[in-house]
């Protein structure tokens, strides 16, 4: 069952690179008591990822915490190694928060998995952002399949 507008985030963990490795970040500890902007894509350096989402909020950042955000979050099914590296590569620095969810577990829970498996992608999250506000999804923007436009940093900044 997909995630909706009014739910509880469920429980999961992602991993997140650290000056001392990966580190596990709970879901709990993420939206606990903060609002925050989460955005997914299908993966690390991949074309529209790369050129257009991960780069509007980068570009966004300031306008969109000005609005009440205390953190934006890219999640993508990627280790924490490739998110860092990626993150590198994009100089988000401390504006995007660079998670990985290596097992897909939490796309899963939140019923947004995708199959790129036609693609030699495997499991995948579907491109999508939400608003999370204190555990709950206040806006959530869903991309229909091949498509960049409801999950972007602009529309997003329009919906705070």
């Amino acid at each position: 069952m997909t995630i909706k507008v009014g739910d509880k985030i469920p429980q999961a963990t992602m991993m997140e690179m650290t000056g001392d490795g990966p580190a596990p970040v709970s879901t709990a500890d993420l939206f606990k008591g903060q609002k925050v902007a989460l955005f997914s894509v299908p993966g690390a350096f991949t074309p529209t990822c790369s050129a257009k989402h991960l780069p509007g909020f980068v570009k966004n950042a300031d306008g969109i915490k000005a609005k009440g955000v205390d953190s934006i979050v890219c999640m993508s099914v990627n280790d924490a190694f490739v998110m860092g590296a990626w993150g590198k590569d994009q100089n988000v620095g401390d504006k995007v928060r660079m998670l990985g969810d290596g097992n897909g577990e939490f796309a899963k829970a939140l019923g947004l998995e995708l199959d790129g498996s036609g693609f030699g992608l495997g499991t995948r999250s579907q491109r999508f952002s939400m608003i999370v506000d204190d555990g709950t999804v206040t806006e959530l923007n869903i991309e229909a399949p091949g498509a960049f436009e409801v999950s972007s940093a602009e529309y997003m900044l329009n919906q705070l």
